[in-house]
């Protein structure tokens, strides 16, 4: 087991870890206790227990993850006979919360089963050997290790599809048709109500902030690539309404389509090779073959960006 204490400035970044712990075989029995921070159990191998504060009693079966709630009261352990294989990981910070929210940390669900505990083990493998003594990256590098053990941990839960959720590739396949929600729940077999839990569990966030996203992300694409006006490529993503359409692009995106297309476009004006050419290999006496001063092939040249 290392434990650190992170300053005040760390915990600015969102999540710190405050330990990191690898136990294996019959180890002792946890509690009754209660903690201040947040703890992510991972059992890779083995059996056991955990008890609620009610007093029931579920059996842990690897690979598991057992979540710690700060405040909340826990006992686990192990079978004493079998043990098991078990790494933790405890950490706070403001983040927290917004993780809760996105269903990644789950108070009301102290025991998740896993489909498979090597992705989350080997992020706190990495945790442990970030510990050493004299690590200078050692807050900020174990800080950032607990967002990725969030993420690890929300993939391997057995709940979920490794290939995703088909519900969510439904609404990205049909995202920029202009379908209400009303209409992919019904594609869907589903209720509105059912189709926002089915989205909320899995994804987070509801189904039109779902497809908000999917579509505002497509409108950056084609805003970035190609010469299409604003409502071309509103009427491409699903808007039919060129003024809505900017004005959700500025409130989501934080700036108006004119000006994201100013700052991120990758259109090449037609001159730019010609200009390339002229600038760069004859400067070196090359011929125009692609080639880099020692002889090599070097890069492709870019070609102007056309519209789809």
């Amino acid at each position: 087991m290392r434990f650190f204490t992170p300053g005040a400035v760390h915990h600015r970044l969102g999540l710190v870890c405050l330990g990191v712990g690898l136990q294996y075989g019959a180890v002792p029995a946890v509690g009754p206790r209660v903690l201040d921070g947040h703890v992510a159990v991972v059992i890779s191998s083995g059996r056991g227990w955990y008890r609620t504060p009610d007093g029931r009693r579920t059996t842990v079966t690897a690979p598991a993850l057992v979540w710690l709630t700060p405040g909340v009261p826990h006992h686990y352990g192990p079978d004493p006979d079998s043990g098991w294989d078990e790494a933790f990981v405890t950490f706070t910070g403001p983040d927290t919360a917004t993780y809760t929210e996105l269903g990644y940390i789950e108070p009301e669900r102290p025991v998740v089963p896993l489909s498979d505990a090597t992705g989350p083990r080997d992020v706190i493998a990495r945790i442990a050997r970030a510990a050493r003594q004299g690590n200078p990256l050692l807050e900020v590098e174990t800080g950032a290790a607990v967002h990725e053990l969030l993420v690890a941990l929300r993939r391997a839960r057995a709940d979920l599809a490794p290939d995703g959720d088909p519900v969510l590739h439904g609404l990205a396949r049909d995202a920029c048709t202009g379908m209400t929600v009303a209409d992919h729940a019904a594609r869907h077999g589903m209720t509105p109500a059912e189709l926002r839990t089915a989205v909320r569990r899995v994804a987070g966030c509801s189904p039109k902030d779902y497809l908000i996203g999917i579509r505002l992300g497509r409108a950056q694409e084609l805003l970035a690539t190609t010469g299409l006006s604003v409502a071309a490529v509103a009427r491409r993503v699903g808007y039919d309404d060129p003024a809505y359409f900017s004005r959700l692009f500025t409130r989501r995106v934080g700036t108006a389509p004119v000006r994201f297309r100013a700052q991120q476009s990758r259109a090449v004006p037609d001159d730019w090779n010609e200009g390339l050419q002229n600038q760069g290999l004859q400067s070196e006496g090359l011929q125009s073959e692609g080639l880099r001063a020692d002889g090599e092939p070097g890069p492709p040249v870019a070609e102007p960006a056309h519209g789809p």
